[in-house]
């Protein structure tokens, strides 16, 4: 089964810069980018879809692949790309506050047209931060890539695979974890957490409903999260937009970089330099997250995918 459609995302909209906050490192084999599309599987129920997205002009044209049959395709791979991709987000009154301050105006305009993104789910979002604590983000996301290929669902004849879902992961052993390189602390944090989803003791989506500070307490009561994994929780894959994980160490280093501080930062201070461009610290933390990738040379096209042609 195959479904191709067009999304008009309202402008402005870089799909290039949006796809690298997503994937943060070569080392992602979940979401892909090839310079032109960016690509990842789906796990829409317990079917595969393979999902492939490109930019011309205003529009992305998107192609959906399936060997199964999946009811309302479209409109589920549509409803997927809007939190993959931040579709919805009016980002308006954040350019209109970056407008009128200078040094905000110097970080926003190099990458005007991104979109803050949101993983296909909180327990993906889960799995990233226990993945990547204590390592390096490279490490964390090789990692992560071992686990989807070995339990994500995945469409016949295609080695790419899904992020795993709690149902992947609840009767899987200890053992198949700690031989894909995660610590004793992380499989338990990761089994304990997808077996309680599955057996419905815990909704974790639903925590979506609660307040900031509400939502970070239960996400801090879960094994293995501590404030670092839960903030990151918050914004990526709740979306709030307001939070700017102050421990970790790559952003609060861009931060420091960015305002030109002499003294280090620690977590409540991030915080007291951030509350002036509040209610958008998150926004700031993704443009930390460009701004290195940037320097690094992984943005390497200056060009807006809205002057391709097809």
């Amino acid at each position: 089964m195959t479904r191709s459609f067009t999304l008009r995302p309202a402008p402005p909209f870089r799909l290039d810069l949006t796809a690298w906050t997503l994937r943060r490192s070569a080392k992602n084999g979940i979401d892909r980018w090839d310079g032109s599309t960016y690509e990842r599987v789906l796990a829409i129920g317990p079917h595969a879809v393979i999902v492939a997205v490109r930019q011309t002009h205003d529009r992305l044209l998107v192609v959906a692949r399936t060997d199964s049959r999946v009811a309302n395709l479209e409109r589920e791979v549509a409803g997927a790309l809007g939190r993959l991709l931040g579709l919805h987000v009016d980002l308006r009154p954040f350019y209109r506050m970056a407008a009128q301050d200078p040094r905000l105006r110097t970080l926003v305009a190099p990458y005007r047209g991104f979109r803050p993104p949101r993983f296909a789910s909180v327990f993906e979002a889960f799995l990233n931060g226990v993945s990547c604590q204590q390592l390096s983000l490279a490490a964390g996301l090789t990692v992560l890539t071992r686990l989807s290929a070995r339990f994500g669902v995945q469409t016949a004849g295609v080695d790419q695979r899904a992020c795993p879902r709690p149902e992947d992961l609840s009767a899987a052993r200890v053992a198949s974890l700690r031989a894909l390189g995660y610590s004793g602390a992380k499989v338990r944090a990761i089994l304990e957490t997808a077996r309680a989803i599955v057996h419905g003791s815990l909704d974790l989506e639903g925590f979506s409903t609660l307040d900031d500070a509400t939502a970070l307490a239960h996400l801090l009561e879960l094994r293995g999260v501590g404030r670092w994994t839960a903030e990151y929780v918050l914004l990526r894959g709740f979306g709030r937009l307001n939070v700017f994980p102050g421990d970790d160490v790559g952003a609060r280093n861009g931060l420091h970089r960015w305002l030109g501080l002499r003294q280090a930062l620690d977590y409540d201070r991030v915080q007291r330099l951030l509350a002036g461009w509040q209610p958008w610290g998150g926004l700031i933390y993704f443009h930390m997250l460009l701004s290195g990738l940037d320097r690094a040379g992984m943005l390497t096209s200056k060009r807006d995918p809205a002057e391709i042609t097809a």
